[in-house]
Formats: C-alpha cells, sequence, structure tokens
C-alpha cells in the first residue's frame, strides 16, 4: 500500500454499520465469509452472493481509485446492514435484480460480468449519476438510492473513507479526542 492508497478493512465496515445506526450486529455478521448462498429471497434477511458480488462491483466503480479491500469492506457492510434491516436487504436485491435486467438487455450479461468500464457506462447511460436517490422512484433513483448511496455512504462513513475527504472522525467512530487537541493546520 502506498501513500495515496486507502486500505478499507471489516473495521471500517463495523465503523460504517454504527454511522447507519445499526446497532447489536453480532461480530458472526461481519465474520462470516458467505452467509447465504444463491441470490436472496423473499425470505431472506440476508443478501446473497450475487447480491454480494454485484454491490462489490459498484462499488468499485464507484469509489476512488485509491481504495484497497473493497471487497471485504462490501460484504462485511452488506452483511451487517442486511441483517439488521431484511426489507431494506429485499430492496436491494429488488435494485441489484433491476440493474442485471438492465444490463442483460443491453448486453446480455449480468451486470457484475460486464468490464468494469462498461458498467460505469451502463449506470451514466441509466442516469443513476444525475438523478436525485428515491426508493420509490424511477429505476435510476432506486438504483441510486438502494445501490450507490448506500455505498457511497458506507465508505465517508468508515474511518478510513473519511480520511480520503478530509473527514477526520465520521459520525458514530469514537477515536477523536486527539484531533480536539491540536490545531487546525497539524
Amino acid at each position: 500500500m502506498t501513500d495515496d492508497t486507502a486500505r478499507l478493512t471489516r473495521r471500517d465496515a463495523l465503523a460504517a454499520l454504527a454511522a447507519a445506526g445499526v446497532a447489536g450486529v453480532g461480530l458472526d455478521a461481519l465474520t462470516r465469509e458467505e452467509p447465504n448462498e444463491g441470490t436472496a429471497t423473499d425470505d431472506s434477511a440476508v443478501l446473497g452472493v450475487h447480491e454480494r458480488e454485484t454491490l462489490t462491483a459498484v462499488a468499485r466503480v464507484v469509489y476512488p481509485d485509491a481504495v484497497e479491500g473493497v471487497g471485504e469492506f462490501v460484504r462485511a457492510y452488506a452483511a451487517g446492514r442486511a441483517e439488521s434491516r431484511p426489507e431494506r436487504a429485499r430492496a436491494i436485491a429488488d435494485a441489484v435484480a433491476t440493474l442485471d435486467e438492465r444490463a442483460g438487455r443491453q448486453d446480455d450479461t449480468p451486470f457484475v460480468d460486464l468490464p468494469s468500464g462498461r458498467q460505469d457506462e451502463l449506470l451514466r447511460e441509466m442516469g443513476v449519476d444525475v438523478v436525485d436517490p428515491d426508493p420509490d422512484g424511477i429505476v435510476a433513483a432506486r438504483i441510486r438510492y438502494y445501490i450507490v448511496n448506500e455505498l457511497l455512504f458506507a465508505l465517508y462513513a468508515s474511518p478510513t473513507g473519511g480520511r480520503l475527504v478530509g473527514i477526520e472522525n465520521p459520525q458514530g467512530y469514537p477515536g477523536g479526542i486527539e484531533s480536539y487537541h491540536r490545531g487546525p493546520d497539524t
């Protein structure tokens, strides 16, 4: 890792979950490698492998290039969010299915199997980068709300992600007393 890279960890995922108000998530949700094979169903409180892989693919598109450890971070964050809010997990799974449907219609393959440049292109073609997030809105607004904004929140609510944009102590991260003892230029 060089000075211009940032490595996300499961600890960052835990801090992001705390910032999201997810309390009481057991460590098993964060340490479980593959909590659910296949895809999520209406009865599933946990996102399936395909959904987590798609979230990771989207994160690799929308996160800054300097970020490493994206897969582990996204899997841990998604597991905690899904376990704490099963209805949100279903909405995320629906947004992933919609994204896959669009990718399949245009490229004959699921989103996760597209090259990263094409993934970025597809999200932009859909207008996900400019639409206002809305959980009940048009397709692009739902994808923005349930996937893109969720991933960006997780990144920038984590200590590592926050440092990338100059937020030394993101909400929910307890290590801030040192910053109150320094001047603004240090």
